[in-house]
């Protein structure tokens, strides 16, 4: 995958609240936040190298390429977190005021039929029989129009993190569902991850 484009945008909007994110939540000081942030990009530009480049239709680029850096931040921190930290630590990180602001203007159109029809082209797709970066996913449309779950099978964020030895920390990630949705004004609901062994994960979006 190239860097330039969404990979080096992401870097750019998020390097700041990541820094900060470290000084706040894991309690290094400025300049040792603002180390780790220097020494991480490199390793996450070696890392979105590394990966191919998505079909066009895929939607979850962006999220492997949020795992990228939360990953290499992680492998440039002085002392690994442990998961209630990096969870604590992610969400402050990722949950900025542009993402709050995306999450609430998403969150109008979830249950439109565009965005139905949208998921259900993805769960056609089936990308990660391909790249195994990516997803496979299930969609099932709760009775009366009530809501969806999209149900993985595949998942692209444990196939890289579990390649860079950070299998054990990938639950910090997927605890975001739950600040996107509420932040969009919907109701998340989970029983699996795969992650912690789960068949699938299991990601329900109710009005």
């Amino acid at each position: 995958m190239k860097y330039m484009g969404l990979p080096q945008g992401m870097w750019l909007l998020y390097r700041g609240s990541f820094e900060g994110g470290m000084v706040t939540v894991l309690g290094l000081d400025a300049v040792a936040a603002k180390a780790v942030i220097h020494d991480a990009k490199p390793k996450y530009r070696e890392l979105i190298a590394g990966l191919p480049e998505f079909e066009r239709a895929d939607r979850f680029k962006v999220n492997i390429v949020s795992c990228a850096m939360l990953a290499a931040v992680i492998l440039n921190m002085p002392k690994r977190p442990d998961v209630e930290t990096l969870t604590e630590f992610y969400e402050k990180a990722m949950m900025n005021r542009l993402t709050r602001w995306f999450c609430h203007m998403s969150g109008k159109s979830k249950f439109s039929d565009k965005e139905i029809h949208s998921m259900q082209e993805t769960a056609r797709l089936k990308a990660a029989d391909r790249n195994p970066y990516s997803w496979n996913m299930d969609l099932y449309l709760y009775p009366g129009g009530s809501g969806y779950e999209a149900r993985f099978t595949k998942c692209g964020i444990c196939t890289l993190m579990k390649e860079l030895g950070l299998y054990d920390l990938v639950p910090a990630m997927c605890s975001l569902d739950y600040a996107m949705a509420e932040a969009g004004g919907n109701r998340f609901v989970r029983e699996y991850t795969l992650a912690l062994g789960g068949p699938y994960c299991d990601c329900g979006y109710k009005k």
